[in-house]
């Protein structure tokens, strides 16, 4: 009895092991997409179907945390051709500018489908960095959401970005 219960319980720490480990890679549009996102990474909503959508909170240590929410979320959506991607890139920026207190900052040199704005949300004035690909007949959009100050400060913003980067790197490969 004893034995039986060890092997059990060994057995279900391995597999949790091995799902933890493979967690973080994320595959969607029937497996034409794939990225990979940082450990602590939370997933808190998926949609199926199209777009499809994949959120991910990303965890605040500070007290500010209680009333904002940094988050990345991965869109994909069908798309027949280069023009119907154009028109999603230009609607999602669209909506962006109607945000309010809307505010565009100057985009990384040599990224010509990515953006970079502030907007309030609740209040909150938040930094949204924005990426777009065309690939396999989707769009994909990568939006990364943070409050533009948290109590957490600068190294938490850094890692952020870096997660955020991170997630580009693997979705633009």
């Amino acid at each position: 009895m004893r034995l039986t219960r060890y092997m059990v319980v060994t057995a279900l720490l391995a597999l949790a092991s091995i799902t933890v480990a493979h967690a973080d890679d994320i595959s969607m549009a029937s497996g034409s997409v794939h990225f990979t996102t940082p450990a602590g990474w939370v997933g808190i909503m998926q949609v199926d179907g199209d777009p499809e959508v994949r959120v991910f909170q990303v965890p605040d240590p500070s007290p500010s945390a209680s009333t904002t929410l940094a988050r990345v979320t991965v869109t994909v959506k069908q798309v027949p051709d280069a023009q119907a991607f154009g028109d999603y890139v230009n609607g999602a920026m669209a909506k962006a500018r109607n945000m309010k207190d809307y505010q565009a900052s100057t985009r990384p040199s040599g990224e010509q489908n990515s953006f970079l704005y502030t907007a309030s949300e609740s209040g909150t004035q938040y930094t949204y960095t924005e990426r777009y690909w065309f690939r396999h007949g989707h769009a994909i959009q990568l939006r990364c959401v943070r409050p533009s100050a948290s109590e957490a400060g600068q190294a938490w913003a850094a890692a952020f970005d870096k997660g955020c980067n991170d997630v580009a790197a693997s979705l633009g490969s």
